[in-house]
């Protein structure tokens, strides 16, 4: 019997915490599958950090990370560069998470190269198509590309089903965010940064933040900035991290207004082991990240969302999340509800997992097997 070569593409931090789960599951299976991991870089530094930790050395690095590349240009570069390694390796299935740049590249390379395209987390929407930019729109197009869907939620198949897709083609896995959670956070870990260490080991309450997306650039991010020095000046006992992003767009809000204050420590973005272990110490998060919005609620963590929409309504149904924005009255008023009420905080930091129960690598890789009878 040949082997199923499998290409797995990935080019962002989340991309490669999700993806690695599934890898690694394909990787243990090496008589039935021949597993191709391709990074296009996206995301160069962080997506390093993530690979180092879970030990995974892609086959292809396609570099595309540029300073000021337009989406236009991305998009066009990852199409160009994916198209002479599939028609190399020649996968019969080619699998992306999410809803970046690369995975939208990904699913149509795949297509022109004629061989079918699984999507890992799909079915996420907002129904708006510019919120978030350009997220929503590559996951809609990825879905139209999509011969296998591996859905995290019951929500999320509800989604794909309202859209037309065929139900023979969805499969509820779960998250393999989850998964990479897991393993991670079971693990022993001492902080490498001793300023990162002796700031989280303070007594008190800390407060994790992280904020890059495209649609709060400027004023939004200014807003929210705002709002964090307040909560730290409002609670003596109240200090916060917030690693931030790379992208000069959102330094140049977030210096001027939190840097020098001995309660607020700006990193560099943390490697995925400290980013986890950080939030296993906070006592909630505020962020407009979507994977952090899926990990904080397995470890009890409530999470503020500083956004106005979410595709992972899950968290948010099941009382872990809350929708706050940006403006900085409602964002300081919710993390004052959270320091202030005890009652309000337990309903929140109850631990619960909507997205998922760790298992998600191997359901999909299970649905690969029967799909392929291998």
């Amino acid at each position: 019997m040949s082997k199923l070569t499998v290409a797995c593409i990935f080019g962002t931090r989340p991309d490669a915490v999700k993806m690695a789960p599934l890898v690694k599951e394909l990787l243990r299976y090496p008589e039935q599958i021949r597993t191709v991991a391709i990074s296009t870089g996206q995301h160069r530094e962080m997506l390093d950090q993530v690979l180092s930790v879970f030990a995974l050395q892609p086959d292809y690095d396609l570099g595309l990370m540029k300073p000021g590349q337009s989406l236009s240009e991305l998009t066009s570069r990852a199409l160009m560069a994916l198209e002479p390694v599939l028609e190399k390796e020649k996968p019969k299935l080619v699998i992306a998470q999410g809803d970046t740049t690369t995975t939208f590249a990904a699913s149509l390379a795949a297509f022109y190269a004629q061989a079918d395209f699984g999507h890992v987390e799909a079915g996420l929407r907002t129904d708006n198509k510019f919120d978030p930019f350009p997220e929503e729109m590559n996951r809609r197009l990825t879905t139209r590309l999509t011969n296998f869907h591996y859905a995290p939620t019951e929500l999320s198949k509800e989604n794909l089903l309202r859209e037309g897709i065929a139900e023979e083609t969805i499969r509820v896995t779960g998250n393999t965010v989850v998964d990479a959670l897991r393993t991670v956070s079971q693990l022993n870990y001492q902080f490498d940064d001793p300023t990162l260490a002796e700031f989280v080991a303070r007594p008190g309450r800390l407060i994790l933040v992280t904020a890059h997306r495209r649609e709060n650039w400027g004023e939004r991010m200014a807003s929210a900035c705002r709002a964090i020095r307040r909560i730290v000046e409002t609670y003596p006992d109240v200090r916060v991290v917030f690693p931030m992003h790379r992208n000069p767009l959102v330094r140049e809000v977030v210096l001027p207004l939190l840097k020098d204050h001995d309660r607020i420590l700006l990193t560099e973005p943390l490697d995925y082991f400290p980013f986890v272990h950080v939030m296993k110490a906070s006592h909630f998060l505020l962020t407009d990240s979507g994977g952090a919005q899926e990990e904080a609620p397995g470890l009890g963590k409530p999470v503020l969302i500083l956004r106005l929409t979410t595709e992972r309504p899950e968290g948010v149904h099941s009382g872990n999340a809350k929708l706050v924005g940006t403006d900085e009255t409602v964002v300081f008023e919710a993390a004052n509800t959270l320091l202030g009420d005890e009652a309000a905080y337990a309903a929140m930091a109850r631990a619960a997992s909507p997205y998922g129960d760790g298992d998600a690598a191997r359901r999909i890789r299970e649905w690969i097997f029967e799909a392929y009878q291998l």
